[in-house]
């Protein structure tokens, strides 16, 4: 009974440091994001020249460019998370490789491959598109910065559905397609919807891709850059609110709605 209580006791104190450095983590973490409030010049507060222009490019494209990630990434994502075959480890490798390179390199890659002189570029061209300072080169550099971070989200939602609501589905005559509709999206639902957040995010705050691919039409990081080039400080901070207040609710709504399926936290 002693050593049961002093174990507890020997827990409790235990989560209780834990606790005070995990505070004192988070606290790092946020201050950088507490200072723009005391950093923006309130007095003086207005959008530059061309920011309504590169948030409504964002947005706009950004959506577009989560269409196609959904489009493509969920049948991808699923088909990673049930199929089982020797060399699956390749596929692993390929859809990390644009995750795991760095922006500029990947932009460098996109340009020198889709560019008007690479070698899908060039075909391209002669059939009348041109990826490159456009804004179907802009939705390219996004879904390549975005596309990972929900294929990969969206895969351990899959695998997280156990197969045997799958089995007993079939058993009842549900069909393939029937049986992911109703069974394997609802029960994914949680996963898929925060791998949508992420990589909305990601899409919207997308810099060094596009600067390489799409320096036009510009984005709002890369007006940010422009903003801190040619102004300076100052006419940076109007367009970073635009950015969290306009890129964040989504994140924070997909993790309202996830906590129907998680349950109070």
């Amino acid at each position: 009974m002693f050593s049961s209580a002093g174990a507890g006791f020997s827990g409790s104190r235990l989560l209780g440091v834990v606790a005070v450095f995990a505070a004192l983590v988070l606290a790092v973490m946020v201050a950088p994001f507490a200072t723009l409030a005391t950093a923006t010049d309130w007095s003086n507060f207005h959008l530059a020249d061309g920011d309504w222009e590169a948030i409504s490019v964002s947005l706009g494209y950004g959506a577009v460019s989560m269409g196609i990630i959904i489009v493509l990434g969920t049948p991808l994502a699923w088909w990673l998370a049930r199929s089982r075959f020797r060399g699956k480890w390749i596929a692993d490798v390929l859809l990390l490789l644009p995750l795991l390179s760095p922006p500029l390199a990947l932009g460098i890659l996109l340009a020198s491959f889709y560019g008007p002189y690479g070698p899908a570029g060039s075909l391209l061209q002669q059939a009348g598109v041109l990826l490159t300072n456009n804004p179907p080169a802009f939705i390219l550099a996004t879904c390549y910065g975005a596309g990972p971070y929900f294929v990969i989200a969206a895969r351990s939602a899959f695998e997280g559905v156990p197969l045997d609501l799958e089995e007993v589905g079939l058993t009842l005559g549900r069909g393939p397609l029937s049986l992911i509709w109703r069974v394997t999206l609802p029960l994914a639902a949680p996963g898929l919807l925060m791998g949508l957040a992420v990589a909305w995010v990601r899409a919207v705050g997308e810099f060094g891709i596009v600067l390489v691919v799409a320096y036009f039409p510009q984005g709002m990081p890369v007006k940010l850059w422009v903003n801190l080039q040619d102004v300076g400080l100052q006419a940076v901070y109007p367009l970073l609110w635009a950015f969290f207040l306009l890129a964040m609710p989504l994140p924070l709504l997909m993790r309202v709605f996830t906590r129907r399926w998680d349950g109070p936290s």
